[in-house]
C-alpha cells in the first residue's frame, strides 16, 4: 500500500489538492468501516501526502455523521504522521475577521456522543489532551500561512459544537464570555483521535463569518459560509504547497508518543482481537 508521511483532510470547499504526480485514489478498509471517501495518495513539492475530502467528495456526510475514526486509522496505516486539517469556523472575536485564517491551539469540546477514542473492549488508555494541537506543526503552519500574505491568528480557542445547526444567539454569546475565538463543527473527535493514534495535527481555520453574536453583520447562512470559503481554498492550497517541504523528517514532540505511558491495562490482560484490531497503534508497545 502506497506510503504517505503526511495528511491532509479538506473541510467544506476543499475537495481536491491540484498538482499532485503519481497520483493514486486508495480504498481502505478499517475495523471501524470505511472513510469518508477514498484517500489520494501522491507527491506534491516533493513530499508524499495522503488526501481526504473530509465529508466525501460533493458533500454528503453531515458532521455527527463522519466516520472520524475510520478516517483516523486509514490515514495511520499509510504511514501518516503529520495531519493538517483544513476547516470552517465561525468568529467568535471582533478581530477575526470573515477571511482570516486561525490556527488555535487549544478546544473546547461541546459535542454530544461522538465516539471519540479507539480503546475499550478490554484495554483502557488515557492520552493527554493539554494542549490538543502539536506546537512544532500548528508554528511551522502559522508561520507559513504568514508568509503567504493572509492575515493570521496565532493560537486561540476552537469551540467545537454538535451541529448540523448554527449557533443560537444566547450560545454564541456564551462562547464569546469563555474567552473563546472560533466554532465550528469538526475538530472533535479529530484531534482526540489523532493524538491517541500520536499523528500530529493542526488545524488551518477559515473565518467564514461572525457566528450570529455580531449585531452590525448578518446572521450565518450556508451561502454565505461557502461564498467566503471558496475566496480562502486558493489560499489555503498555496499555503500548504509552501508548508509541506518544512515539515522535519524527524519528529521531536510529544505527539509521536502519546501511548507511551497512557496504557493502563496491563499487556496480558488485553484480549488477542483487541491486540490484532489495534495493532497499527499498540503495535510497538506490546511486542
Amino acid at each position: 500500500m502506497p506510503a504517505a508521511r503526511i495528511g491532509v483532510i479538506g473541510g467544506s470547499g476543499l475537495y481536491q489538492i491540484d498538482g499532485m504526480t503519481d497520483a493514486q485514489e486508495i480504498d481502505i478498509e478499517t475495523p471501524f468501516g470505511k472513510p469518508s471517501d477514498s484517500i489520494m495518495v501522491g507527491t506534491l513539492e516533493g513530499q508524499r501526502i495522503a488526501f481526504l475530502p473530509r465529508h466525501g467528495k460533493g458533500h454528503r456526510i453531515s458532521p455527527s455523521e463522519l466516520p472520524v475514526k475510520a478516517n483516523i486509522f486509514a490515514l495511520k496505516t499509510l504511514g501518516v504522521e503529520h495531519l493538517i486539517s483544513i476547516s470552517a469556523v465561525g468568529s467568535l472575536r471582533e478581530d477575526i475577521k470573515p477571511l482570516d485564517l486561525v490556527v488555535p491551539d487549544q478546544l473546547i469540546d461541546r459535542t454530544r456522543g461522538r465516539p471519540s477514542t479507539f480503546f475499550g473492549n478490554g484495554i483502557a488508555v488515557h492520552v493527554g489532551m493539554a494542549d490538543p494541537f502539536c506546537p512544532v506543526l500548528s508554528g511551522l503552519l502559522a508561520k507559513t500561512a504568514k508568509g503567504a500574505g493572509a492575515t493570521v491568528h496565532e493560537g486561540g480557542t476552537y469551540v467545537v459544537m454538535e451541529g448540523p445547526q448554527f449557533s443560537t444567539r444566547a450560545e454564541s454569546n456564551l462562547y464569546r464570555s469563555w474567552g473563546a475565538s472560533v466554532i465550528g463543527m469538526t475538530a472533535l473527535p479529530e484531534a482526540k483521535l489523532a493524538r491517541e493514534a500520536e499523528i500530529c495535527y493542526s488545524i488551518l481555520a477559515c473565518s467564514t463569518d461572525y457566528d450570529c453574536w455580531h449585531e452590525s453583520h448578518e446572521s450565518v447562512t450556508v451561502e454565505m459560509v461557502i461564498r467566503n470559503l471558496l475566496q480562502n481554498v486558493s489560499t489555503a492550497k498555496s499555503i500548504l504547497k509552501n508548508l509541506l517541504p518544512r515539515i522535519p523528517a524527524v519528529r521531536t514532540c510529544l505527539c509521536a508518543s502519546a501511548l507511551q505511558n497512557a496504557i493502563i491495562t496491563s499487556p496480558e490482560r488485553i484480549p488477542a482481537k483487541t491486540k490484532t484490531q489495534l495493532e497499527p497503534l499498540l503495535g510497538k508497545y506490546l511486542k
